[in-house]
């Protein structure tokens, strides 16, 4: 696995969201382009692969939103904190019509260990901020595009994908340059330090992802349409 550096001499130069960004784009690349989800954004992944893709987030997503609840006075991580960004109750609704009558749990351990790093990151809320922003602003972006490759792919006409319908926030675009003015916000009160140890956080992110992912890879030959 491929790793970025980041000098605190640049960090100084960039406002936390570019930071952010650039400071994981080789850990970003990597999950993003991994095997499982090369072939979930080509449309060849099948119901059972998709299922299992949408139990995997479940943890992730129950933990990022109990955890969430409780921050919403934190000084680092409440900017961002929006009920209209929870995604768990979505993922519910379309498990319910993808796999009606079946159990919404996994024992996947990729999905058990990334839920863990989001639970600790309770300590610092910039910690959990790393998480919020590797999630929900990739749900706003490239995970638009997830959905739209399985509306055409399964001629599902909208039924089944609420997990990317986030129609309590308005427009994708202005929220997210909206979310990103927060983060640097956020970030113009931070010490170099304490930016580096988001940056840090925002690329375990990324690594657990990859985790997951790579998990959900090993199953390809029974997922491929």
């Amino acid at each position: 696995m491929t790793t970025t550096t980041l000098d605190p001499a640049d960090l100084a130069e960039m406002t936390l969201s570019v930071a952010m960004k650039v400071g994981s784009a080789v850990e970003h690349d990597e999950a993003e382009h991994s095997a499982f989800m090369d072939e979930l954004l080509g449309g060849r992944v099948n119901e059972a692969g998709y299922i299992a893709y949408l139990k995997a987030l479940r943890p992730v997503y129950a933990t990022l939103e109990t955890l969430g609840r409780e921050l919403t006075d934190d000084p680092v991580a409440a900017p961002v904190i929006d009920a209209g960004l929870e995604r768990l109750a979505a993922i519910d609704a379309d498990l319910d019509y993808w796999a009606p009558g079946e159990s919404h749990e996994t024992d996947s351990p990729a999905a058990n260990a990334y839920a863990a790093t989001i639970a600790a990151s309770a300590g610092w809320g910039g910690l959990y901020l790393a998480h919020h922003y590797t999630r929900y602003l990739g749900d706003l972006s490239g995970g638009q595009a997830v959905g739209a490759i399985l509306n055409r792919a399964f001629e599902l006409d909208g039924k089944g994908l609420a997990f990317y319908d986030f129609a309590e926030i308005g427009k994708n675009k202005p929220y997210k340059d909206v979310y990103r003015e927060k983060l640097d916000a956020i970030g113009a009160e931070l010490s170099a330090e304490d930016r580096l140890r988001i940056i840090e956080e925002v690329r375990k992110a990324f690594l657990a992802n990859h985790t997951l992912f790579a998990e959900l890879g090993r199953d390809l030959d029974k997922y491929r349409r």
